[in-house]
């Protein structure tokens, strides 16, 4: 896609995402880039505002060629803003440009502030738990905004795989270790994301791996690793009989257990792939890959 062709598309995106914002009683602030700051009166507003863009969205990337498809990623954060010649600031402002960033393609990520705000039962959310926000002294709880009109569709199990199962005994810690790096995660430190930017607790750099990657979270008792990137993330276990066959991750989630391989942007096959070593302390169990909401 040529570059006048790309910036003629992000103009008209962020024009359409504006109105959207405006409908809803929102105000644009600014466009940055590709991306548009919006301010409402309520974290109702805005969630409600977001969710229907997301919707419209999804619908419109159908008919798209494959190279103008771009997914939005959504930050909403609610707090005091000071308004000073016709730009805002707070730590709200922070905390959704922060949130838009963290969140993956095609996701909404909002404060727990927001959620307070929405009446109970009108929007399906799933609580991340605590995350480590850059520019942040105290970890924030994050919730992510199921948008999808039907989320049941997007949460399929293959036939071919086995069903989860609990583990014997609950997971208690991972290790992960790139090249010379090597980190010890806990289970009240997850959720964690893997990436190439240093808002990931783990950091690898390599272009083949995207800004956020991976996000490793805790789930009834299991490690659940989830791929949000742009080229996909590779799973292989090692077991007493050696290395499993590669598991192919576009959106998807796996369980982690026991030790293995994560391979971040490139298959696990291909020795120059950005590899993550891992080793859990969960008990024995059965692995289960479904799709996740795009």
């Amino acid at each position: 896609m040529g570059n006048a062709r790309a910036t003629e598309t992000v103009t008209r995106l962020t024009q359409w995402i504006g109105g959207v914002c405006q409908a809803h009683g929102g105000r644009v602030v600014k466009s940055l880039g590709d991306g548009v700051f919006a301010i409402f009166t309520s974290g109702a507003a805005a969630t409600h505002a977001v969710i229907e863009l997301q919707r419209y969205h999804q619908k419109r990337l159908l008919a798209w060629p494959a190279p103008l498809r771009m997914a939005l990623q959504i930050g909403v954060a609610s707090g005091e803003v000071v308004e000073v010649e016709g730009d805002c600031y707070g730590d709200a402002v922070n905390l959704a440009s922060r949130l838009s960033d963290l969140a993956g393609p095609g996701q909404i990520w909002v404060t727990a502030a927001v959620i307070s705000q929405l009446r109970e039962g009108s929007v399906q959310h799933r609580d991340l738990g605590l995350i480590n926000i850059r520019g942040r002294s105290e970890m924030s709880v994050v919730h992510r905004i199921d948008w999808q009109e039907d989320v049941t569709s997007f949460l399929t199990v293959p036939a071919a795989l086995a069903p989860l199962r609990m583990p014997d005994s609950s997971f208690g810690q991972i290790e992960l270790a790139w090249l010379d790096v090597r980190s010890m995660f806990r289970t009240e430190q997850l959720p964690i994301h893997l990436g190439r930017v240093d808002d990931a607790q783990f950091v690898v750099n390599d272009p083949r791996v995207s800004r956020l990657h991976a996000r490793i979270e805790l789930r009834q008792g299991s490690c659940v690793l989830i791929d949000v990137s742009t080229y996909g993330t590779w799973v292989r276990f090692h077991g007493n009989d050696g290395p499993s066959t590669e598991i192919a991750l576009r959106r998807e989630e796996c369980v982690l257990h026991g030790r293995g391989e994560i391979g971040l942007g490139a298959p696990l096959s291909d020795i120059s792939a950005p590899t993550i070593a891992f080793n859990t302390t969960s008990g024995d169990v059965m692995l289960s890959r479904r799709e996740i909401a795009r």
